[in-house]
């Protein structure tokens, strides 16, 4: 199965003094190789405070720089990867469902 994802952001929380952010809300779609069967998890996480000089000016920072933020902040690769695991099932419950629901009238 070769499911694509796609991560966004969808709301930076910022300190209006500095404009550092400090927590970043997130958004990742899986579709199935066909792009017929989706399934998708959200959240949000905070992220630490960093140096004055090396902080990137609010109106600086890109989508792709945030998501990156994010994906370190969850725990990095590891949970990503655990992320895209649990949409992977989703997917495949979806596809091949092991359980069902409704009445039998």
């Amino acid at each position: 199965m070769a499911n694509t994802y796609t991560w966004t952001i969808g709301q930076c929380d910022r300190t209006m003094a500095d404009g550092m952010i400090n927590t970043l809300h997130w958004h990742v779609n899986a579709a199935s190789e066909d792009g017929t069967v989706t399934a998708g998890a959200y959240g949000s996480v905070g992220l630490e405070p960093v140096d004055a000089e090396d902080m990137i000016p609010y109106a600086d920072v890109s989508e792709a720089q945030a998501i990156s933020w994010a994906q370190s902040a969850l725990g990095g690769s590891e949970r990503v990867s655990a992320i895209h695991a649990g949409l992977d099932a989703q997917i495949t419950e979806q596809q091949t469902p092991t359980v069902g629901k409704g009445t039998p009238w």
